[in-house]
């Protein structure tokens, strides 16, 4: 049984298959229940957020619970109070701990201390809820997952190494286009090419935006300068020149691709303003599908169902 999700290769294929039908279910209405009827839910936040914060909240009382939000001024991890402490506090009162952190050790502190299930919201790493509302987004609209060809546009960020693993889980082919030194790094390729054993496939890794998105049925990007990285931001303004998703390089992917992005878009640069609307974007529904998904995560983490 699945005890804390901080990464995606916590879970199971299977269980990756299964959280993207549960998911289907709640978005269809197929699935309606109230497995945290009486429970209460802590969200733990050190950086801002609208679609995590805002989708955990609502998800938590549409399963019958009751979200409490703490602010990472409010609790002060690591730095007024040790994680641990925290975390041995909070199991007293709350069935599950959802953190939002800077960095992936503050989430093994707290998974390491709490006696209750830890979700990872997003850390420096990885950013699992989000790959779960991408996989559920591309069953949607492409009808399957086995055999899809995603090419990701962009920086080797959190959001592409969980999506890649997630790929991996699902049989999906991960290509990923990244200027030299912005790619993914060897230790992820092994990691992600470890998910694809028995699966006949592997991770591509190109530097040219055109390569990777050549034959792809989804073309994914996502912010340059990710937050965190704002000090970054000229330099990674001209090193990604050439690297922007616009009508021009999703022509070149198959027809009928549909573009993702996990949102907020810094217009003007990995997308040009309007491409998010563009009729093949699929934004809005993985914004919508990290409802979803969530949902379908606190379940498998209340029940083991």
């Amino acid at each position: 049984m699945l005890t804390d999700l901080l990464s995606i290769d916590d879970l199971g294929d299977n269980e990756v298959a299964h959280l993207v039908r549960l998911a289907q279910g709640y978005r269809s209405r197929a699935v309606v229940d109230r497995p945290l009827e009486g429970q209460s839910v802590a969200l733990i936040f050190e950086k801002p957020s609208l679609r995590t914060h805002l989708s955990f909240d609502v998800g938590v009382y549409e399963l019958g619970g009751h979200s409490v939000y703490l602010s990472g001024e409010a609790v002060g991890l690591n730095s007024r109070e040790p994680a641990e402490d925290i975390a041995r506090v909070v199991e007293r009162w709350c069935s599950i701990i959802v953190a939002r952190v800077h960095t992936h050790d503050t989430l093994r502190q707290l998974a390491d201390a709490a006696s209750v299930p830890v979700v990872n919201a997003l850390s420096d790493e990885e950013h699992p809820c989000q790959a779960m509302a991408d996989l559920t987004t591309i069953q949607q609209r492409l009808g399957r997952l086995e055999g899809v060809t995603v090419a990701y546009v962009g920086d080797a960020n959190n959001v592409a190494r969980s999506l890649a693993l997630a790929c991996a889980a699902v049989g999906a082919r991960f290509r990923i286009a990244s200027p030299e030194g912005y790619g993914l790094a060897h230790d992820w390729v092994a990691r992600i090419n470890a998910r694809y054993v028995g699966k006949d496939m592997s991770v591509a890794c190109f530097v040219e935006p055109a390569d990777a998105v050549a034959g792809a049925e989804v073309v994914y990007t996502d912010v340059w300068t990710s937050m965190g990285d704002e000090r970054q931001a000229a330099a990674r303004r001209k090193a990604f020149e050439g690297y922007q998703v616009d009508e021009e390089l999703l022509s070149q992917a198959l027809p009928g691709a549909i573009l993702m992005h996990d949102m907020p878009a810094h217009y003007g640069e990995e997308v040009p303003l309007g491409m998010l609307t563009h009729p093949r974007s699929a934004a809005f529904d993985q914004a919508e599908n990290r409802l979803h998904a969530q949902k379908a995560v606190l379940r498998y983490l209340a029940t083991g169902e």
